[in-house]
């Protein structure tokens, strides 16, 4: 089966998103400007709504076939993204011991880089141990976005 392309446009760039029956292989996001797709092939088009849901704060999780394509140790590093909760963080070293080596925290980040689907499989939540926003290929600034947008601080008024 052939592999299906569609360009959306998210409020952090255009998102580059790839799949075909089998389920999506890969959500990045784009550094340049790409003219967001008139047409959008219907194995992409669910999630194409469901980006537009979260990013509209209408879903906290996604539900959908991910076909994601690498190593088996890659695979398994990207699975266990899947269970960190929205609007949670977990540390690089949490995540190796999720994964049962804690000695194995510089590939579990390595492999957390090579995420090759944005958002849907949140390495985003990912945060090194003094919890600084460590590392992220989509850039810093949107990973503290993507963090805000997920747990956004209720602002009491103070007038």
């Amino acid at each position: 089966m052939s592999l299906q392309t569609t360009y959306y446009k998210t409020p952090l760039g255009t998102a580059k998103i790839v799949g075909n029956e089998n389920g999506i292989q890969s959500v990045a996001v784009l550094n340049e400007d790409v003219s967001t797709s008139k047409e959008v092939p219907e194995c992409l088009q669910e999630c194409v709504t469901q980006l537009d849901q979260y990013f509209s704060g209408k879903r906290s999780n996604f539900d959908l076939k991910l076909n994601p394509q690498g190593t088996d140790f890659q695979k398994k590093v990207w699975d266990e993204l899947l269970n960190i909760p929205y609007n949670k963080t977990r540390t690089y070293l949490e995540q190796s011991k999720a994964l049962g080596d804690v000695k194995a925290i510089r590939a579990v980040a390595s492999a957390n880089g090579k995420n090759p689907i944005w958002i849907i499989i949140p390495c985003h939540r990912v945060i090194g141990s003094d919890g600084s926003l460590t590392g992220y290929a989509g850039g810093i600034w949107r990973k503290k976005w993507l963090l805000a947008h997920e747990n956004p601080v209720k602002q009491q008024s103070l007038f």
